[in-house]
Order: C-alpha cells, then structure tokens, then sequence
C-alpha cells in the first residue's frame, strides 16, 4: 500500500473511510478507525490523515472450468502441515479419514447424498521445491476416495517452512470449485507455525476464498492460546470459518465392538460387487488399489478397517466413471457406450439385454450388503458410545474431532440435513 499524508482543518465535521494511521494525539482513534474502516473528524479539528490504498487484489485463475454435477456437491480441500513435528498430525489423518467421510455420507439435502469430492495439499516439506513454496497438490478435487487414501498413506514428513498464505491461495486457484447452488465448499487447513509466514498475505487469501464462496477453517496444532496469537483463528473469522485446536500427538483410543467381524467379513463380499470397467490394466489398478486401501486401514486399526467398511456402504463412496453399478445409477445407457474389450470379465460376449440383467443382479446384492453393514454399523456406533461413556472418556481433541465439530454445523447452515454420531473414532 501507498500512504498518501493529508491535512485537515474542517469548518464542519467530516467522516472519511479510509485504511490509516493516525497520530498519537488522537489516542484509541487509530484502532477504532480500522476496526470500521472510518474516521469522524471534528470541527476546527487540526490533524494529519494518512490515507493507504490498498493494492488490487489479484484475479483467481483457476487452471480448470468449474464442476457442474446433478446432486448437491460438496468440495472440501485438506491442507496438512507435513514438517517434521507433524508425524502425529498425518497419522490422525490416516486414522481418522473414513470417520471424517461418513459425516457427508449422513448430510442429506432434496433426500439425496451429496456429490463429495476431496483434494489434499501438503505444505511445510522441505523436500519440496522451495520456489514453489515447499507445497504440492497431492490429489485434485476427487470423488475417487481410494485414490484419496493412497495419497494420504504416502505422505511424508520433512523440515520446514510453512506458508498457510499460499498454499491457501494455490489450493483456491489450482481446484476446479463447483459453482453449484447451494452446495458446501470449504479448506482445512492444519500446522503448528504462525499463520503469517511466506510471501502470500494470509489476510488476502482468506478474504478471497470466501469472496468465492469457500470457507476456512483452521486448525491449530498446539495450544489454543498460541494459536491465537499466532494469527489462526484471525485466519479463521476472515473466512467465515472456525479455529480449532488439536494435540496432534494426542493417542486415538480404538474400540473394537461384536459387529466388526461380520462387518469386515460383508466388507469382502462388497468387494465382490464393483464392475470395474476400462482397458485391462485400468480395470486391475482399480481393483487392486480397492483391497490395497482395505489392508491400509487395517494396517492403522481394525476399528479403522471397520469405518472404511461403513464408508462404503455409504452414498459417500461411488465410483461412477469407474464402476459399472455406481455409472449404470448415474447414467442407465453407460452400458451401450462402452466397447466389449472395455467390459469387465462376465460381461464380454453378452447380448445387451443380458448384460443388463446381470448388472441389475448385481446392482442389488451390492444395496443387500450396503444395507447390513449400515443396520450392523448403527449398532456398533451405539455400542462404542456406551463404552466411551463407561469409561468416562475425556471429549477429544484430534483432527477428526476438529473437522467432524465443523462440518456438522456449517453443512447444517448451508441447508443440509444432518445426522450426525457423537464423536470422531
């Protein structure tokens, strides 16, 4: 900004809006003039004024058009600190990322799932190119949430310098939003350095993702009060969004419960359902990055495994564009656009009339499964809630708790129906 000094001495009082700093001789009146972006100035009042312009802000250039879809959508970027004391922090993401997805599986709006799609950034990663900020867009906005867990499950810590500012700014130009009435479209974004660091102003980001419709939500890996002071929660309030603060160290407590071997062992059969369609090598990454993500969750916890399972019974998890059952829902003529060589094995050298018989077939083993898991689901949320509250668990304070807390109100006042579970597992 430019200052532009100008004195004053006025036959008659004047109110100016202006950016500025004011002398000393006028105590309490600088803050107040910043806080309404206006100044009254007395008759006979002598006094200097200096005026700020501010810069014009930057035009977004989106290197996509935006997302137009059928249903409500709901776009929501991850951005998560990846230096090196936030081992804790990913770890909770990898734990916590089914937990986080079945918040929007239960958000409704005209009766209907939401289209969920979900890009992860990393930022702070001195591995990364330092011209560009020690930040990388991991995966785009996808609906594809296997391919969003893969992504999550490579990440890495390394350094580093955290610049909030721009990579809030590159995840608003880079991501293609939808543009969709009344959708949810909203950042994530976690890390333990001040939120002032790097060469983009994190006021002008913020300002500029909500002058787009996206909200910001920050979280703070620390301390509440050092988050404060550390320029988070401003963050925050500049986007219409809410600071939070976690322990990312903090240990999540699995529960196991009766229903989640016979929910791991539907899990499998589920599996059995998706059609995956495309050239052969396409058909067999599809299906095997579907049991990869399976062992992963695993891998974390069984009780994780287990919200994986839940997640795919779920209107949250499909795979049109990929899968003949989820693409046949969205569009009932995907099977006449599709060569022979592009079917999954089955289906090859059938009449139309009896692919569609069969992929119907399919079509309703796969609802049968989806229904049991979520009966058997509801019953092990009620079953963990008691034991929580039996063992007097403190109320938690993980990036889980953080996005699942926010989520829950902001769809809610973005007009989404939302049943929601007590707490993040």
């Amino acid at each position: 900004m430019r200052p532009f000094p100008l004195k004053l001495n006025l036959a008659a009082a004047l109110t100016v809006p202006v950016c500025l700093a004011l002398p000393a001789v006028l105590p309490g009146l600088a803050q107040i003039a910043r806080a309404e972006n206006r100044v009254t100035i007395a008759p006979g009042e002598d006094v200097t004024v200096v005026i700020e312009r501010p810069a014009p802000k930057p035009e977004l250039a989106p290197t996509q058009p935006p997302f137009e879809g059928v249903r409500a959508t709901v776009d929501v970027a991850l951005l998560l600190d990846t230096s090196n004391s936030m081992d804790g922090l990913i770890h909770q993401a990898k734990s916590q990322l089914w937990t986080i997805v079945q918040q929007f599986a239960r958000a409704k709006k005209h009766g209907q799932t939401p289209t969920l799609r979900v890009a992860l950034f990393e930022y702070g990663n001195t591995s990364l190119p330092a011209a560009e900020g020690y930040l990388r867009q991991v995966v785009p906005l996808t609906d594809d949430l296997d391919t969003l867990s893969e992504a999550l499950f490579a990440l890495t810590t390394n350094g580093g310098d955290e610049y909030c500012g721009q990579v809030i700014d590159e995840a608003l130009n880079r991501l293609d939003w939808s543009n969709e009435p009344g959708g949810y479209k909203a950042v994530f974004i976690a890390g333990n350095e001040p939120f002032t660091q790097g060469p983009v102003d994190y006021q002008q980001a913020c300002k500029r993702a909500i002058e787009a419709g996206v909200v910001i939500n920050t979280i703070h890996c620390g301390a509440y009060g050092s988050g404060i002071d550390g320029f988070w929660q401003h963050g925050a309030q500049l986007a219409e969004g809410k600071y939070l603060n976690i322990d990312q160290d903090r240990a999540i407590v699995h529960i196991s419960a009766p229903q989640d071997e016979v929910i791991l062992r539907l899990n499998r059969d589920l599996n059995g359902t998706y059609l995956w369609f495309g050239d052969a090598e396409t058909r067999g990454r599809l299906r095997e990055n579907q049991a990869v993500q399976d062992q992963n969750a695993f891998g974390v916890s069984e009780s994780v495994a287990v919200q994986r399972a839940a997640t795919k019974a779920s209107g949250a998890y499909r795979n049109a564009g990929r899968d003949l059952v989820d693409s046949y829902e969205a569009d009932d003529t995907i099977l006449a656009t599709l060569d022979d060589e592009a079917l999954p094995e089955g289906f090859r050298g059938l009449s139309m009339e009896q692919r569609e018989v069969r992929l119907q077939t399919m079509s309703k083993e796969r609802a049968d499964l989806q229904a049991e898991i979520q009966k058997l689901n509801a019953e092990r949320e009620a079953y963990v809630a008691a034991e929580r509250r039996k063992r007097a668990e403190a109320a938690g304070s993980t990036l889980g708790d953080a996005v699942v807390d926010a989520v829950r109100e902001q769809l809610a006042d973005a007009g989404f129906a939302v049943d929601a579970p007590e707490s993040a597992e």
